[in-house]
């Protein structure tokens, strides 16, 4: 089975678990935590795939890592993860547990990658575009890349709008050398 496929399962079995246990906003905090613990430390990540450490003793160092940070249930299902072998899994988990909670609770993410940071009253007008064909809460993602010299780019999932001055140099440049 693939680690797509089984991470979608363990984030499924959380997500149903959470609601039925009417703790699905702290599991998803957790879950959010969890995942920047693994994409931030090195020595993390290293501690998931590292066969030479067993279980019980990865289990000691989860509890002592997140006892007093994340809901019990959160706990309970990384040491069940841990137990079955599957800590390598763990990031996609979270990722997929985080993706399900938001696409059951209708948020959607938009990342806006611009040459400056972007002033509020611009960011409103972005959202106010984006709400007029989507129902739900947004989350905006915001990134600076100096090399777009101006303008931005918005990402919706697996779609992109490029209104950057790079990308219409770039696009002339073709124009012009064809």
């Amino acid at each position: 089975m693939s680690v797509t496929r089984i991470a979608h399962r363990y984030a499924q079995a959380l997500l149903d678990l959470s609601i039925e246990q009417n703790v699905v906003d702290k599991v998803n905090a957790d879950m959010v935590q969890l995942s920047n613990v693994c994409k931030e430390s090195k020595d993390f990540a290293n501690l998931l795939s590292s066969p030479v450490v067993d279980a019980n003793k990865k289990s000691e160092i989860f509890t002592a890592i997140f006892e007093s940070k994340v809901e019990k249930m959160s706990l309970e299902f990384m040491n069940l993860v841990l137990k079955n072998s599957r800590e390598n899994v763990l990031p996609q988990i979270a990722n997929g547990f985080v993706s399900l909670y938001k696409k059951k609770n209708n948020i959607l993410d938009v990342t806006v990658i611009s040459a400056t940071t972007l002033d509020k009253a611009t960011k409103d007008i972005i959202i106010a575009k984006i709400k007029a064909s989507f129902d739900g809460t947004i989350d905006l993602i915001e990134k600076v890349d100096a090399s777009l010299i101006g303008g931005f780019i918005v990402r919706i999932d697996d779609k992109q709008i490029d209104a950057s001055v790079a990308s219409q140099l770039s696009n002339l440049k073709n124009i012009l050398l064809n």
